[in-house]
Formats: structure tokens, C-alpha cells, sequence
């Protein structure tokens, strides 16, 4: 009780509230799942969880059709020095998790979902809702059956209008809203990375506030905010907005169409 009543009592740095928060979790007990774990965001990202000592189960969810077999992702996992299980789970295209994926969901604490079509080079987005919002109802009417309970965590494009319906059925559903997230952290990363390119500052002590959404013009960096980012002229922060914004756009046109931000999204 001692951790909590200092988190409840005042606000603390980013590294303070992640070790505070990490001596109250039970560590080791908690089971994942990553949907898309065999994809670009998905692999990386399941490498992480496997290496984080809270995680103890790990579980690798993709279609059949996938480029990389889940289970061959889980195979490669499994050889790491940690103690995390690893099992894979592979579904058809047409399967509906609610009626196939019971044994993978059930008590799970997190469920990742790195899924959905990727942007190409002169997409947008909002392109991507029709068919990635149809991809993340699928995943989450089946965690609300089977791990009610657990946070949801979306990174499908476009998360500005993906989380906000799926929320919605998560209500319907007569459950915590709060626990439907969309992960769009990767904003706050690029901005301190730039920031830190800028000014030559620590790049440890640089943070970045972000609000709004996660496209184009609702990313809204607060440099000033930041004493390291408030050092910055003002005649070029507009030119250093426009660069965070336009972040995932430069990487979608340098990998050519064959991938997006999949790396620095799984850090």
C-alpha cells in the first residue's frame, strides 16, 4: 500500500512512475497476446514482450496466410533465455474469433493488436477504415467474451476513428471503456527524437506532449512544454510540426510500398 498511497499523492517523473508501478505489478504472471504477432509491428513486438519480465505467457495470433508462420515466430521466441511460455495460434481469413479463439484469449491481462492492412505510398489513413475497423471488431468482440477484463491495445490504422467505435462496442457490451486503448506513442517518440536532433539536448530528459490524434494535422506537439524544446525559435517549430506529422509518410515512401512503421511503432 505504501507504493500506492506515493503514486496517489503527487505526480512523478515518467521513470519514477514506471519503477514504482513495476515493484507494485506481481511480475511474471501476466499473459499476452499479440494479434498480428508474425507481422511487421507483430515480431518485434512479440520480442519485446517475450524479453519483459512481467510477461510469463506469450501468445502469437496471425492468419494462416501470413508471410511468417505464427508458429514459427513462437519457435524462434521460445529459444530466449527467458521464462516466458510461448504458444502460436493460426486462424483462416474467414474465421471469426469469437468462435475460434477461446484458448488463445482466455485470460489474458493484454491484448496487443498490431493488425490490418498497412498504408501504401499516397494513401491516407482514413483509406484503411472500411476493411482495418471490420479486422479490429472481429478481435474485439472476441475479447470481450473471453478476457473481459483485459486492456485492449489498438494500433490499427486509422486509430483516430478505430478506437472510438470500438469503444462503443465495448460499452454495448457492459463493459469498462477504459480499457479499449490506441496506442499513438510513437508521436511523443518522434517528436523527442527530433527535438533532441535539434537542440543537442539529452535526448533521456526530452518529453514531448502530444494531443490531438495520430494523422497528419491533429498530431499537435506542446514543445513548449518542454524546456529542452522551448529553447527552439519559434519561426521553426511550424517546420518542426510538419516533420513529426509527416513522419510515418516519410518512412511509408522509403520502404517503397513494402512496409510502414513497423519498428520504431513496436519500440
Amino acid at each position: 500500500f505504501g507504493s500506492r498511497a506515493r503514486l496517489l499523492r503527487a505526480p512523478l517523473d515518467p521513470v519514477t512512475f514506471e519503477l514504482e508501478t513495476l515493484l507494485i505489478m506481481p511480475a511474471g504472471n501476466f499473459k499476452v497476446c499479440v494479434v498480428g504477432g508474425a507481422g511487421g509491428i507483430g515480431q518485434p513486438l512479440c520480442l519485446l514482450m517475450a524479453m519483459n519480465p512481467n510477461v510469463s505467457e506469450l501468445c502469437v495470433y496471425d492468419l494462416t496466410l501470413a508471410m511468417v508462420p505464427a508458429a514459427g515466430v513462437a519457435a524462434d521466441l521460445s529459444h530466449l533465455n527467458k521464462k516466458v511460455k510461448v504458444s502460436s495460434y493460426a486462424f483462416d481469413k474467414d474465421d471469426k474469433a469469437i468462435d475460434k479463439a477461446g484458448e488463445c484469449l482466455t485470460g489474458c491481462h493484454l491484448v496487443l493488436v498490431p493488425a490490418g492492412v498497412p498504408r501504401k505510398p499516397g494513401q491516407d489513413r482514413k483509406d484503411l477504415l472500411n476493411i482495418n475497423a471490420g479486422i479490429a471488431k472481429n478481435i474485439v468482440e472476441a475479447c470481450a467474451k473471453f478476457c473481459p477484463e483485459a486492456v485492449v491495445a489498438l494500433i490499427v490504422n486509422p486509430v483516430n476513428s478505430v478506437v472510438p467505435a470500438m469503444t462503443e462496442l465495448w460499452v454495448k457490451k457492459g463493459l469498462n471503456p477504459n480499457k479499449v486503448v490506441g496506442i499513438t506513442t510513437l508521436d511523443i517518440v518522434r517528436a523527442t527524437k527530433f527535438v533532441h536532433e535539434v537542440t543537442g539536448a539529452d535526448i533521456e530528459g526530452i518529453n514531448i506532449p502530444i494531443i490531438g490524434g495520430h494523422a497528419g494535422t491533429t498530431i499537435l506537439p506542446l514543445f513548449s512544454q518542454d524546456a529542452a524544446a522551448a529553447t527552439i525559435p519559434q519561426d521553426q517549430v511550424p517546420d518542426l510540426d510538419k516533420k513529426v506529422q509527416d513522419a510515418g509518410t516519410v518512412v511509408v515512401a522509403a520502404k517503397n510500398g513494402k512496409g510502414s512503421a513497423t519498428l520504431s511503432m513496436a519500440y
